[in-house]
């Protein structure tokens, strides 16, 4: 065969498309749609008196207002949380317009319903609503404190408490011979994808049908949350994901409190309505992620060995609990890495506050997690004055040691086994491609420069593709087109080009002949969504299946006109041919012609596929039991549990003395995510995640003061890293196949940006010496922390300079 195409760097396919204009995002549909605006509450806390609209109610152009006394049946109670959890036994979530109380700013009060946004805009700023402050609940510290509450019913400000342990852990403590306690912290930060959320509902009376377009990463939830919530029936409701413009985590919370009030309009008022979030509602009213405060005690041997460790971390998820407590469990389960650690306690506690939801952002906890578990790393090497990557060498799991059990369970109950990996090549790898051995020379080189040079490494593991399922459909037309479908949404990640790698490289025919649809519920109804890594994995296996099915229907037809064993063919360039005889061979549209034992000859296709058929056999119906007409095969993956990506990063940056800015000089990344469909979209998605990383480490924060007003809700305040901040990139691949899955891949998507703040930080503190325990850090906070005599100094730099530790 000469179709090969699994495995190769092909160029997205979508691309050409999107940047020249024809794409086709939330905001370019709807054109003459009425709409929608919200009133959203100015205050973090308070109690609503009234709504008074008539100020509004001469507005030309205003359609209708909305209130919470507006909403009946299941749209008057809360929104659900949508993955429930026994250890989360406070859960709270909002409703779709604020109830009497509102617990953030941000939260919608009322919608209003225009000819335009203009208008929509202008009626909004006339409605006066009165409220009652009450006390404000920001930041860890004060909700622990729990002097105020967000919610009357929960007064310790406590929504969930997480504990998992394996071993005892006090005992082993107490026997280690070295111990360390030390606490740390990562800050708020949010997703900010290009294009923020909307909406476009329309209803057909006549036909008693919804059809909703929303830029979201779950269309198939949506739909499901629509039907319940607004009492239609499932099949009368269709939603479409069209181009989204980035989700990164904040698009697969479902539903919106606009997902439902837009289409209930739409159905209210019989006209097309639409709502595009600009940028500051998505600032104040979508969701956030990171907060963590993290205390640590580590017991260590003398080589550096971890004996036990316990970590106690204090998770702020905001307001509400919508997505239950993923966020602080994925930190809790894969916070021990690539790491052997025989005693391991950890107990989260996942706090309310008067700010903005907390729910997954690319990497989903465990940044945080990898922050903890690579400065304890970091912290052991200090205290025994040995190499840094050698005090991880020491502390890995072997090549030998899988499928590994870490004796802990995911938030469905499902063990984490780390299916395969090679975490020591990893490491081997990357010292050799960041010039780990030869740190010193760079050091003195900077210094000769002015420059304070450090390098620090941080290694990871990612839990990716999990269940419960993803599905594909695979058809060949008379044309020879493929067409594939998945529900699965995409956000920019290259899915048109991998599914057609998939289904081209499976079927044997080129990738020109395949089309590839996602995130539509017309095409595909039952789907889960894209977050996790799960898409290549997941849906990439699902069409592989389908299309293998597809294969298997084609050889049996070729078979009988070729009057051949179906194992003696092959299909090749969309031909099905004698292995080794190509000159015998029948084209596959013509297979799909003669699948269809209905064969009008409307066109050429049909014409020409009467010359492979043969007299009809009487003695059999056309379409044998247990067969379909049609040259198609629909198929699911769903798997025993997730597949574990690995990965190792290292970061040298220059620190200016006089600035005190930080130059991150060289990245290098060594990952490893199974068999490779694409390596070019791999480290396109690496790239993106680095980025992030670097964002979240230097420039990105949710800046709330004390009333629970977010200082930074716009571009000209909320730091990002320009193109010029972000380094180049060097990458490695390492590729250990996983057992778990046909195509034997594993998830990519979010391995960029988990460890760059454990990377960043290990590598500035290497650079001036002083202890970093808190994330993002500025130049403006180093230049404090350099200048703090109180602050601790690393033992390895008091070695190097000759002061006293």
């Amino acid at each position: 065969m000469t179709t090969k195409l699994f495995g190769e760097p092909v160029r997205r396919r979508e691309d050409a498309r999107l940047i020249t204009g024809r794409g086709r995002y939330l905001d370019d549909i709807g054109a003459g749609a009425l709409a929608a605006a919200f009133v959203r509450s100015p205050h973090a806390h308070a109690r609503i008196l009234d709504v008074d609209v008539e100020g509004a109610l001469d507005v030309e152009g205003l359609v209708a207002i909305y209130t919470y006394e507006d909403l009946t049946g299941p749209m008057a109670e809360p929104l659900p949380v949508l993955i429930p959890h026994p250890q989360l036994h406070a859960p709270r979530t909002g409703y779709p317009l604020a109830n009497g109380v509102v617990n953030h700013v941000g939260e919608p009060v009322v919608m209003v319903v225009a000819t335009d946004r203009y208008v929509a805009e202008d009626a909004a700023e006339r409605i006066v609503v009165g409220y009652e402050e009450l006390p404000v609940v920001v930041g860890l510290d004060v909700a622990r404190e729990a002097r105020a509450a967000v919610h009357e019913d929960v007064p310790d400000n406590v929504a969930a408490r997480h504990h998992q342990e394996t071993g005892d852990v006090e005992p082993a403590l107490a026997a280690s011979p070295h111990t360390l306690t030390f606490t740390q912290t990562i800050e708020r930060s949010a997703c900010t994808p290009l294009e923020g959320k909307g909406v476009h509902a329309r209803w057909d009376a006549d036909d008693a049908s919804l059809r909703v377009y929303s830029s979201t990463q779950a269309s198939t939830s949506v739909r499901a949350a629509i039907a319940a919530k607004l009492e239609l029936s499932l099949d009368r409701v269709e939603v479409i994901a069209p181009d989204v413009g980035g989700g990164f985590g904040v698009k697969i919370v479902h539903p919106w409190p606009e997902e439902l009030l837009v289409p209930m309009a739409a159905i209210r008022l019989g006209r097309e309505v639409k709502w595009a979030e600009d940028r500051r509602e998505h600032f104040i009213s979508s969701a956030h992620e990171r907060g963590q405060r993290q205390e640590i005690t580590v017991g260590y041997d003398d080589d550096g060995r971890i004996t036990a460790l316990d970590v106690h971390v204090w998770h702020d998820n905001g307001a509400y609990t919508p997505y239950g407590i993923i966020v602080p469990i994925v930190t809790a389960t894969q916070l021990v890495g690539p790491y052997v650690i025989p005693v391991y306690r950890v107990v989260v506690e996942s706090l309310y506050t008067n700010t903005v939801i907390v729910t997954p952002y690319r990497g989903a906890g465990r940044p945080q997690g990898c922050f903890a578990m690579e400065r304890t790393m970091d912290r052991i090497a200090d205290a025994l004055g040995l190499d840094r990557a050698e005090v991880r060498r020491r502390n890995l799991i072997q090549a030998d040691q899988f499928p590994y059990d870490q004796h802990l369970t995911f938030q469905d109950g499902r063990p984490v086994v780390y299916d395969s990996g090679d975490y020591p090549g990893l490491l081997d790898k990357l010292t050799a491609l960041v010039g780990w051995e030869q740190a010193e020379s760079m050091r003195a080189e900077a210094a000769g420069r002015g420059k304070l040079l450090g390098v620090g490494m941080a290694l990871y593991v990612e839990g990716t593709g999990p269940g419960p399922y993803e599905g594909g459909h695979v058809q060949v037309l008379g044309s020879g087109k493929v067409l594939v479908s998945t529900g699965l949404t995409s956000q920019g990640q290259g899915h048109e080009t991998v599914f057609a790698q998939i289904v081209a490289s499976e079927l044997g025919v080129p990738m020109e002949d395949v089309e590839v649809h996602t995130g539509d519920t017309r095409r595909f109804g039952y789907a889960v969504g894209t977050f996790a890594s799960r898409a290549a994995v997941m849906s990439g296996n699902a069409v592989a299946l389908a299309a293998r099915g597809v294969k298997e229907k084609a050889l049996r037809i070729a078979a009988d006109v070729l009057e051949a064993d179906p194992g003696d063919l092959e299909i090749d360039e969309g031909l099905v041919q004698v292995k080794g005889t190509p000159g015998t061979s029948i084209p596959l549209r013509t297979v799909a012609v003669l699948s269809n034992p209905l064969r009008y000859a409307f066109d050429e296709a049909a014409k020409q596929a009467t010359q492979f058929a043969g007299p009809g056999d009487d003695s059999k119906p056309p379409v044998a039991a247990g067969d379909a007409p049609g040259l198609e095969y629909r198929d699911y993956y769903s798997p025993i549990r997730s597949t574990f990506a690995s990965g190792a990063h290292a970061a040298v940056v220059e620190v200016d003395p006089q600035t005190w800015e930080i130059d991150v000089v060289t990245y290098a990344v060594v990952h490893d995510c199974g068999n490779v469909v694409n390596p070019m979209i791999v480290e396109g998605q690496v790239h993106g995640g680095v980025a992030q990383g670097v964002g979240g480490a230097l420039y990105e924060r949710m800046a709330y003061d004390a009333d629970g007003q977010l200082q930074n809700a716009s571009f000209m305040d909320f730091l990002m890293p320009y193109a010029s901040e972000v380094p180049d990139v060097v990458i490695d691949h390492q590729q250990t196949p996983s057992p778990l899955n046909p195509l034997g891949i594993k998830g990519a998507g979010e391995a960029g940006v988990i460890p760059g703040s454990a990377a960043l930080a290990s590598a500035i503190e290497d650079a001036v010496g002083r202890r970093v325990a808190a994330m993002p850090i500025s130049p403006s906070e180093l230049y404090d922390l350099v200048r703090d005599e109180t602050a601790e100094r690393t033992a390895a730099s008091a070695r190097r300079t000759g002061v006293r530790a």
